[in-house]
């Protein structure tokens, strides 16, 4: 972990702290208010292993928005979240990015009452209010898979997730995005270590800000063994690691809020139906 990142993170942040700290800063954002024609984005950790999705940020631009290439060094923004799950840094580099219109960045932390990691077989959502879709028609997000040292989900190319057609519709009306094994990298910052003072994050009694420099590039991962056995702060035994190219790891869908009268137009005919249901039974 380079000294920078040392410094920023405070002691200890992915130990216990994430009970602490960083459910302070992101359990506000699970009772976040939704309106009509909010985009809607939900996360969800399919449950396929044991492994927790930390807070994840997603950003809605233009196409320009490249923030890491793998066979390449993460920058400092992709490190913080690859290392200790935290999106500020990613979040402000998003924001100053030329080229990039307006600010539609969002972050999805899970639903339960607990830290905000999304748990395994755990939905999470998040709302952020378009001003015009036209102009940010692609998708990006990013989030840390944990327990580990640097390991992380995001999209590789700009342009891969083409979410809004030219006339700001929702391609589709609902937009699905699978995360399989295939699309999990390493970033190559820090030594994969899963002893005490190797810094894993989110392992009970770890102090999750250390851990030695790699100096590497990112690059795709498969095997997570050493990490079996380890204990999460919540109580979590990891035990299921095993998260082969082919396997579902999670499912982003991306949404419009409806207007409240096609929700009670919805409604409406359920009812309807299951009253000529009760009729014909009759």
């Amino acid at each position: 972990m380079r000294n920078h990142l040392k410094i920023s993170i405070t002691q200890g942040l992915f130990g216990c702290a994430v009970v602490g700290l960083v459910f302070v800063l992101f359990a506000g954002q699970r009772a976040s208010a939704q309106a009509v024609g909010d985009i809607r984005v939900e996360v969800t950790n399919e449950g396929n292993s044991d492994f927790f999705l930390t807070p994840v940020w997603f950003g809605f631009h233009n196409g320009n928005f490249d923030f890491f290439d793998a066979g390449s060094a993460a920058s400092a923004a992709l490190e913080t979240i690859a290392e200790v799950g935290m999106t500020g840094p990613l979040a402000t580099s998003f924001t100053d990015a030329p080229g990039i219109p307006g600010d539609l960045q969002g972050v999805v932390v899970g639903n339960d009452v607990g830290p905000p990691p999304v748990d395994p077989g755990e939905t999470g959502v998040g709302f952020v209010t378009p001003i015009n879709p036209s102009a940010y028609q692609y998708f990006s997000f990013a989030s840390m898979v944990i327990p580990t040292n640097d390991t992380f989900i995001g999209n590789d190319n700009a342009m891969a997730y083409r979410v809004f057609d030219n006339d700001d519709n929702l391609i589709g009306g609902t937009f699905t995005i699978q995360i399989f094994g295939s699309d999990i990298y390493d970033a190559g910052t820090e030594i994969n270590d899963a002893s005490v003072a190797g810094g894993a994050a989110f392992v009970a009694g770890v102090d999750g800000s250390i851990g030695a420099d790699e100096n590497g590039v990112i690059t795709s991962v498969t095997d997570f063994s050493i990490f079996q056995g380890l204990e999460t702060p919540t109580g979590a035994i990891i035990n299921d690691v095993v998260i082969g190219s082919g396997e579902l790891l999670a499912t982003i869908t991306i949404s419009i809020v409806p207007e409240p009268t096609s929700v009670a137009l919805a409604s409406m005919g359920l009812v309807g139906l299951c009253g000529l249901m009760r009729r014909r039974r009759v």
